[in-house]
């Protein structure tokens, strides 16, 4: 076996993310020790090596495979978490890993800021959406989403027991974005098939879809987003291929309202039904990928992918309606068909994409909301062509 050889001037590494391979090269100057316990002259002394140090190279790298694989924010923040990883692991010193984290998040150019209390170190960065889910906190009239607090757990104090570390970073001034609206391309050795069937019109439809864990790992911390940004997550590109030709096959022949009717069924019969708080213990939104993946799914997640599967095969007008318990979705046919609502002067029929009691039409209401109060959370236009 041979002797590693201590290299003064760096170090190379390499990881698979998703259908690339991250190369970069960590010069000395930025291998910065750290006391593993948090406190604001550590994050000041941190900075102040770091920003002195032969960073260039590592920020190139990463702003380089952003722009070669068109990543959104999020995805791009993944890879700054691996990069982070790869030089100094979190479960060794996970102070030095967010102030890595932080430092690469800052230097790539977003306003990302660093609070400490209580011997935690909060990294968190500003965002101008609507999230509603995680903690915030607001400086200079900014609001900034908190990046690490789940993994604090229970442990994690109200927003105002970390105090922000003032350090001005010239670089980072642009705002981060939750919206995905483009999925990697993973390896397509990556995805395993699902047998998905669902009966329409006494004809048993059978689907071997490519399904891929990690769409897990991506949305595993995402956040509630607003339901314009949720509805538009689209699916990765072999999960897309194994599901909409062959939807669209099957609805040759028919008429729109049935391939809609089609579609809501497909949506609603396909997939096992269990709500988040028996799921996952929690309130989560599946993305539209998510709900093929996963055994069981709820009303957020059915409309969803109801939304996704519409859009895609017809692009028509929708609008989603949130119930104090429920949402569901309305579709605007040339017509409108049975039971519709009227928003912005146009009219959108019913149509359920979730198991009920009943078997519902397109333009019925499940009995249990005909007199309830709904407020409509998105709408969405197709762009003329």
């Amino acid at each position: 076996m041979m002797m590693a050889t201590i290299n003064v001037k760096g170090q190379n590494h390499s990881f698979d993310f998703y259908n690339g391979t991250f190369n970069f090269r960590t010069d000395s100057t930025i291998n910065i020790p750290v006391l593993k316990t948090a406190s604001a002259t550590e994050v000041s002394k941190f900075y102040q090596k770091a920003s002195a140090g032969n960073y260039d190279p590592l920020i190139s790298a990463l702003k380089n495979y952003q722009e070669k694989y068109d990543l959104n924010d999020w995805i791009y923040y993944q890879l700054i978490r691996r990069t982070a990883e790869e030089i100094s692991p979190k479960a060794e010193n996970y102070f030095r890993y967010t102030l890595y984290k932080w430092f690469l998040l800052s230097k790539c150019g977003y306003d990302a800021r660093i609070a400490v209390g209580n011997e935690q170190v909060i990294f968190y960065v500003r965002n101008e959406e609507d999230i509603n889910d995680i903690p915030s906190f607001t400086i200079d009239g900014k609001k900034y989403m908190c990046l690490n607090y789940h993994d604090y757990g229970k442990l994690f104090k109200q927003a105002n027991a970390y105090i922000p570390v003032k350090i001005s970073i010239p670089e980072a001034k642009n705002p981060f974005s939750y919206k995905v609206t483009r999925m990697p391309d993973f390896k397509p050795e990556s995805y395993e098939e699902k047998d998905i069937e669902f009966s329409y019109r006494q004809k048993i439809y059978h689907f071997k879809l490519k399904v891929n864990e990690d769409v897990q790992t991506i949305f595993k911390n995402y956040p509630g987003v607003d339901f314009e940004s949720y509805f538009n997550i689209p699916l990765s590109r072999e999960t897309y291929s194994s599901l909409i030709p062959i939807l669209k096959n099957n609805l040759k022949g028919m008429d729109q309202k049935k391939g809609v009717d089609y579609l809501m069924r497909f949506t609603r019969y396909a997939f096992l039904y269990e709500n988040d708080e028996q799921n996952f213990g929690m309130e989560k939104r599946l993305s539209p990928e998510q709900t093929l993946l996963n055994k069981y799914s709820d009303c957020d997640d059915r409309a969803a992918l109801f939304f996704y599967l519409v859009k895609e095969i017809y692009n028509l007008p929708m609008v989603a309606l949130l119930y104090p318990t429920h949402l569901t979705m309305a579709v605007q046919f040339d017509k409108p068909v049975g039971e519709f609502i009227v928003y912005n002067g146009k009219k959108y029929s019913f149509c359920e994409p979730t198991p009920q009691k009943e078997n519902l039409k397109i333009g019925q209401v499940s009995a249990e909301l005909k007199n309830t109060r709904y407020e409509v959370v998105y709408a969405y236009e197709p762009v003329k062509r």
